[in-house]
């Protein structure tokens, strides 16, 4: 359970802009800034959110088509 919480806040601070990757030729760097994390967690949250109020709004939006099954 710890394990999906953590994963579920680095996803969120990757979507917020708190956590980048710098790489050159040898070497691979993770940075976070600690000063804009949480804002940052909040933001990523935010954005997942209405990612998928958009998504479930479009799905509503879907006319013309008939669900019910015929009948004899």
């Amino acid at each position: 359970m710890f394990k999906l919480l953590l994963i579920v806040l680095v996803i969120l601070a990757l979507v917020g802009g708190a956590v980048e990757f710098v790489s050159d030729d040898t070497q691979w760097v993770f940075i976070i800034n600690k000063e804009a994390l949480l804002s940052s967690i909040q933001n990523g949250a935010m954005t997942t959110y209405e990612y998928f109020k958009s998504l479930i709004a479009e799905a509503d939006k879907i006319q013309g088509v008939d669900l019910s099954s015929p009948s004899k």
